[in-house]
């Protein structure tokens, strides 16, 4: 609350009076718009919901860059060590969308917890410096239990469908029952078996209790493209106040061929100079022999060269030229590799930022 009296009793003229005080108000409302930073962001908080005591659960974040400028994370970390995060890349260039995944675990938490913070904080150095910070909560839910807390695919080969089977044990009414399984990944399908439903009598305080057990199956499809899949599966109970049980399924598809070096999803080609030439190596690794009929670049810029082999090998190294030209001030540039026998074509993409040129 503003004091008028005090404004008053100072001698200010009220014309100057009304300036102060819409200084103040104007000061008070600029203080809650978001930084340049924060309007990057589609979300500036997320609650997990009621989640199993045992479970992980993950949430997407996407940042879009509004500007001119390049964007540069420069770092991305949350106050608690039940949480990770992982941006999928660390360079936005102007209208590019990145997304940052934030896992919570509920097995890193106290047993008696039943409510679990953190906070994740994105660090920006380019254009500008800035720190965004974004509250990320959840609810313990203590008489559900799921073993292990997520599906986890890792390590399957491309075009290769895989099956995990999770426990779940529930300790409650004798009625108690999923209804239903919603899964929004086509590359997913899922599936629940009950396996034991009876009343279970113990000494102590909760003597007499209702115990359901049900097998949740996911299967992940040979559709699933190589690469990072990261999905939420929700079982829907009958429960009135809490039906939605979230699960989380993370699987890593290794691809018949990979790039190195890559580093968020691309292959750096570190700082360049104008119209000078820099020659970085790009190793395409296959797991039985093949050949590169040829290479292609997305812009006929001529900016990059290279030269490809003949034979037919496990590992390729393609020597790759770029002269980065005047008047830029970054390269982004996709190629595609054609491979003998193979009808899909290898896409990789390679990224640098162009220097000012020394004045003589």
């Amino acid at each position: 609350m503003i004091d008028v009296r005090a404004c008053w009793g100072c001698g200010i003229r009220r014309a100057t009076w009304i300036a102060c005080v819409l200084a103040v108000v104007s000061s008070t409302s600029g203080a809650a718009e978001p930084t340049w930073a924060e309007k990057m962001f589609d979300a500036r908080s997320h609650d997990f919901g009621v989640v199993a005591m045992t479970s992980k659960v993950t949430h997407r974040f996407q940042v879009k860059n509004h500007y001119v400028e390049t964007v540069h994370i420069a770092g991305v970390k949350t106050s608690c060590g039940c949480s990770v995060a992982q941006p999928s890349q660390s360079t936005l260039a102007s209208g590019e969308v990145v997304t940052i995944d934030v896992t919570m675990d509920m097995r890193r938490t106290r047993m008696t917890t039943a409510k679990k913070s953190s906070v994740l904080t994105v660090t920006f150095d380019r254009p500008a410096f800035a720190e965004v910070r974004i509250p990320v909560t959840a609810r313990v839910r203590k008489d559900l239990v799921i073993a292990p807390g997520s599906a986890d695919f890792s390590g399957v080969e491309e075009g290769e469908g895989a099956s995990r089977t999770l426990k779940l044990r529930y300790a409650g009414r004798g009625n108690w029952t999923i209804k239903q399984i919603e899964v929004s990944s086509p590359h997913l399908v899922a599936r629940v078996e009950e396996t034991r439903r009876a009343e279970v009598r113990r000494l102590g305080i909760l003597s007499k209790f209702h115990e359901v057990q049900y097998d949740l199956v996911v299967e992940l499809k040979p559709s699933a493209p190589a690469g990072l899949l990261r999905e939420t599966i929700v079982l829907v109970s009958d429960d009135k106040q809490t039906p939605r049980i979230p699960v989380l399924v993370e699987a890593t598809v290794e691809s018949e061929f990979s790039f190195s070096p890559m580093a968020g999803g691309v292959v750096s080609l570190g700082s360049l100079v104008p119209g000078m030439a820099k020659r970085v190596s790009v190793v395409v690794k296959g797991r039985e022999d093949f050949r590169i009929d040829r290479i292609e670049a997305g812009s006929s810029s001529g900016i990059f060269r290279t030269k490809l082999s003949t034979s037919k090998r496990r590992v390729h190294v393609l020597p790759l030229t770029v002269t980065a030209p005047q008047g830029l001030t970054e390269i982004r540039e996709t190629f595609t590799l054609a491979i003998d026998g193979r009808d899909k074509p290898l896409t990789f993409t390679v990224y640098g930022r162009i220097a000012p040129a020394a004045k003589p």
